[in-house]
């Protein structure tokens, strides 16, 4: 049995949604900057850097942003069809779900940071002759 929600209710819901929605846009266009950037350092690595252990750490940076991205790709559509079917109130648990969306979002985006500026160290040492 389907309970209708109240307008207010569910214009509520609808307006939660669709801020999760475009905050969800913004860490998607951010995940995709970084793989472009992963390329950039790879050949950076490559080229002049010349470590294994940097290729090895681009590797798997890269492998995290992809799964990250898929993750975030699959909550879109499920926030998605929650907005046009759902009848579900947005609540805490909604929220809290989202949370951890975004703490994921973050220790990845601080492990990326962390490893560029490792990176950057690197590169400060090298002089030009």
């Amino acid at each position: 049995m389907e309970i209708e929600l109240p307008y207010k209710i569910d214009a509520h819901r609808r307006l939660c949604i669709k801020k999760d929605l475009i905050e969800l846009s913004h860490w998607m266009d951010a995940l995709t900057t970084i793989n472009t950037e992963i390329d950039y350092l790879k050949v950076i690595g490559q080229q002049l850097l010349k470590e294994h252990s940097v290729e090895v750490v681009l590797q798997g940076l890269r492998r995290k942003n992809t799964l990250l991205l898929a993750m975030l790709c699959k909550y879109e559509q499920e926030l998605n069809i929650e907005y046009e079917y759902g009848k579900r109130e947005y609540n805490v648990s909604r929220a809290k779900e989202h949370e951890k969306k975004r703490d994921t979002h973050l220790a990845f985006l601080q492990e990326f940071t962390k490893f560029k500026y490792e990176m950057y160290h690197k590169l400060s040492k090298y002089q030009r002759r």
